[in-house]
């Protein structure tokens, strides 16, 4: 086999897979970087709102027990997390990333009280 002649294949043409997941949030995160100032704003309110919401909930059931009270703090954590990092103006896709982690933490906890 020394002396047949084969092309040798390359990888340079081969296509990476995209997950549309991934395709939809670096179109958001795209979005967030060209308007920032204005998203931030929206999203201190809208996020510091759903926190609210998921403290009441908290609240409402009591907070006898130290899950609860963990969760409480988680919550309050989060969502001071993504307002300090506005207020401190941090890069773009580390504010981004918290706002994501606290709506979808404190809408997680609002449905697991509601159900």
């Amino acid at each position: 086999m020394k002396s047949s002649m084969t092309i040798s294949m390359t990888h340079s043409g081969s296509k990476k897979r995209t997950y549309p997941i991934l395709k939809f949030y670096q179109s958001l995160l795209a979005e967030f970087k060209k308007q920032q100032t204005g998203y931030s704003t929206i999203a201190i309110i809208g996020q510091s709102c759903l926190g609210s919401v998921a403290v009441m909930l908290l609240l409402m059931r009591g907070v006898d027990q130290v899950i609860n009270l963990f969760i409480l703090f988680l919550v309050t954590l989060l969502c001071m997390a993504f307002n300090g990092a506005v207020l401190a103006q941090l890069k773009t896709k580390t504010t981004f990333n918290l706002l994501i982690l606290s709506i979808v933490f404190s809408c997680s906890v609002i449905v697991a009280n509601l159900i």
